[in-house]
């Protein structure tokens, strides 16, 4: 609404006019997905650069190795999908799609480097995976020449289930506990307990098991077990957890903190009926990334645990071995046949790593389902009265 103060004259609101006979607004490229016209584009440029490239390492210079051929074709296919862009774009277009092609580069040398170690890994272990005896046997009585019809891993997977069960239910309540205290507590000694936090989750692994060993072993003479191990392997998994849970327990919103406490809850009834039951698909993230991290350390098991050769069940009773165990012995092996075995036990703990990442990702994922609607009671009717 308009007001008038003395002599002055109504404020007037102009509606725009909608003109049929102008040109339609140009749409800026770049965004949302990209049309046939850009995808010819930049896929010309990289063919175009991959011809340049091998004529030009092949052919013209003496650079015969597949290495040049690749990072020509890199520097040549940026170069041209830059002149190609600059035709008929502005340089913001330039810009978007030199580095949209850095970005892609990345990536796909990354997911070459995971998919030609896996697949190495996989080549050289193969034999030893196709006999059943290696998911089911032990290493006792097996000598390393022995044929693969004879020993197996179960004694190291049994290990290594074993101590990762002591390391989860130790670093499951003080990794939680300590994400709580940094988020619902605060304070300057939770900003202290950040730093710490965020300090050990860059912790080598090998100081770790050193920790451990002059703690634990050397200074109150416990033997070298399964149990020890496991202690390392705590404090590995540890900062892990613990960042990842304090920062999936950050983004629980405040409003239902603050609904709780208006109802006349306490704060730790709060935390734990509100922001726990919250975040735990979040928390129970964290947990299978720190157990993912821990599964395969070599070097704190190294220190605490020593090597078996049979089933071990009890944890405080000698040395227990375990999958990292078990390949870093074998890989360090002269005979063939062991290094064999070694990345066979490899080729598992891979598949065992994946397995943990790929549940991590389900538990993460948003669970999204159809909502039940209250539908209203019809009002009877006069008739029905």
């Amino acid at each position: 609404m308009s007001t008038t103060t003395g002599t002055e004259a109504p404020a007037r609101t102009h509606v725009p006019v909608l003109d049929d006979d102008a040109a339609p607004a140009l749409p800026r490229p770049g965004l949302g997905r990209p049309t046939a016209e850009e995808r010819f584009i930049v896929l010309g440029s990289w063919v175009g650069a991959f011809a340049l490239a091998w004529l030009v390492t092949q052919r013209l210079l003496p650079l015969g190795g597949p290495a040049w051929l690749l990072v020509a074709w890199l520097v040549l296919g940026l170069v041209m999908t830059a002149v190609t862009s600059s035709v008929g774009g502005t340089r913001v277009d330039v810009i978007d799609r030199v580095v949209t092609g850095v970005v892609t580069t990345g990536a796909m040398v990354v997911g070459a480097a995971l998919v030609s170690a896996v697949v190495f890994v996989v080549y050289r272990g193969w034999q030893p995976l196709l006999h059943l005896n290696f998911f089911v046997d032990d290493m006792s009585g097996v000598g390393p020449r022995n044929a693969f019809d004879q020993g197996g891993i179960v004694h190291a997977v049994a290990g290594s289930m074993i101590q990762l069960g002591i390391a989860v239910a130790v670093t499951l309540p003080l990794g939680i506990g300590t994400a709580v205290f940094m988020t619902e507590v605060g304070g300057r000694f939770a900003q202290l307990v950040r730093t710490i936090v965020e300090a050990m989750t860059a912790l080598p692994s090998i100081v770790a098991g050193l920790f451990i060993y002059t703690t634990l072993i050397v200074a109150v003479g416990f033997p070298r077990s399964g149990f020890a191990a496991a202690m390392a392997l705590s404090v590995m998994m540890l900062p892990i957890i613990a960042r990842a849970a304090d920062v999936v327990l950050r983004v629980v919103p405040g409003g239902l903190r603050e609904a709780s406490l208006a109802l006349g809850a306490s704060r730790w009834r709060t935390v734990w009926h509100v922001v726990l039951p919250t975040a735990r698909p979040g928390l129970a993230t964290a947990v299978i990334l720190g157990v993912a991290r821990g599964v395969g350390e070599t070097s704190p098991v190294l220190l605490t645990s020593g090597a078996a050769s049979f089933v071990v069940i009890n944890p405080t009773d000698g040395v227990m071995s375990s999958l990292p165990l078990f390949i870093f012995t074998g890989a360090r092996s002269p005979e063939p046949m062991m290094i064999e075995r070694a990345f066979a036990a490899a080729t598992v703990l891979l598949v065992l790593v994946l397995a943990l990442f790929v549940i991590a990702r389900l538990v993460a994922r948003q669970r999204t389902g159809p909502r039940r609607t209250l539908r209203r009671k019809p009002a009877p009717s006069r008739e029905t009265r």
